[in-house]
């Protein structure tokens, strides 16, 4: 590929975590070298409507204008026809949620031919159910907390026959989201109904998850086949949890980098954080949340986010910047193994 990328980059979205992507894509934006990249801005409102160049651009919170350079004309519409001319060279879809990280966008992309930055159509939609990941985690002998699942409709049966004997307390948050929206620490059985009601304002399927006395550890992954996992960092939250309002609102949760681990324990969350990529099927990146339990000290795998944040607070980028990648050469590195990816299936034959 020779002269500068053309990139689209996707923001917004239909989902819970809307405003968190706009953060994201703020800072991407800026991020992306003008002197690689042309960059297309393409807008999702809430309601689901998509914007393109000056237009998405507003959806940007109001702060001093973003250095980059903006494609010239009006970029291609991204539809399910393939476009052999390329106008885009790779898509940035810095969605979270929903509508975004789940598999949806992805397929879209994979019909129009376009390449992408991060997981897959299945990596993605495995990584953003909660129930589904931790089955397949747990069928791949990786160490997982007890977990139960309940549709919406079934949230009285569910109280009647299970509220008296759960380990409290417990963790109630819908199956497909992330940033801790709709999430409820529950710590008996009087707290459940609402905590239920709150998930299932959210998502049609739920998930209850046993609370485990631990320390949260996280782990920066980058790559396809052969990943990579960052120095290990460490979350201490100011409140009971570490909730929406601690990742996004308040700045006094504290973030360990890199977290007060021995070499042992560096090496055995390193080796879990590649397990669960890989058994997940996720590529180009990801954010490996672990539980260290206090009393055992064993690793748990909590969860894996295949779009994770890139505010300036989020915890991904710090994680690689303080194994040595800054923030511009890990959005380019992303770029690259992006389009290596795309380049690689479209060698796979299509015709029997």
């Amino acid at each position: 590929m020779t002269g500068k990328i053309k990139v689209g980059v996707i923001f917004g979205g239909r989902s819970g975590e809307h405003e968190i992507s706009l953060r994201s894509a703020e800072s991407v934006l800026r991020s992306l070298d003008p002197a690689k990249y042309d960059v297309v801005p393409i807008g999702i409102t809430h309601e689901g409507r998509w914007l393109r160049a000056n237009n998405a651009m507003g959806l940007l919170p109001p702060k001093e204008a973003i250095q980059t350079t903006l494609a010239k004309g009006e970029p291609a519409a991204i539809t399910a026809e393939p476009d052999p001319h390329g106008k885009l060279d790779v898509i940035f879809p810095v969605l979270h949620g929903t509508y975004g990280e789940d598999g949806t966008i992805q397929g879209l992309l994979d019909l129009a031919n376009v390449p992408y930055v991060g997981a897959g159509v299945l990596g993605s939609a495995v990584g953003m159910d909660k129930d589904v990941m931790k089955r397949l985690l747990r069928d791949a002998g990786l160490p997982v907390g007890d977990f139960w699942t309940l549709r919406a409709r079934d949230i009285s049966s569910f109280i009647e026959h299970r509220s008296g004997n759960l380990p409290y307390p417990v963790f109630v948050k819908p199956a497909n989201l992330g940033s801790s929206v709709g999430i409820t620490k529950v710590h008996g059985p009087a707290e459940l109904r609402a905590a239920l009601d709150t998930a299932a304002d959210y998502d049609r399927k739920l998930v209850v998850e046993q609370g485990i006395d631990a320390r949260e550890i996280e782990i920066a992954v980058l790559g396809n086949d052969d990943p990579l996992a960052s120095v290990p960092g460490e979350i201490v939250p100011a409140r009971e949890f570490y909730d929406y309002a601690a990742k996004y609102i308040s700045d006094d949760s504290r973030l360990l980098i890199p977290a007060p681990l021995d070499a042992a324990q560096v090496a055995e969350a390193q080796r879990l954080a590649i397990a669960t990529f890989k058994a997940l099927e996720a590529s180009g990146l990801g954010r490996v949340d672990l539980f260290l339990e206090r009393s055992s000290g064993k690793f748990y795998v909590n969860e894996i986010n295949t779009m994770p944040g890139f505010t300036s607070i989020s915890m991904y980028p710090k994680l690689w910047e303080a194994s040595g990648l800054p923030y511009s050469e890990l959005i380019d590195r992303l770029i690259t193994l992006a389009i290596e990816r795309h380049q690689e299936k479209n060698k796979l034959r299509t015709k029997y």
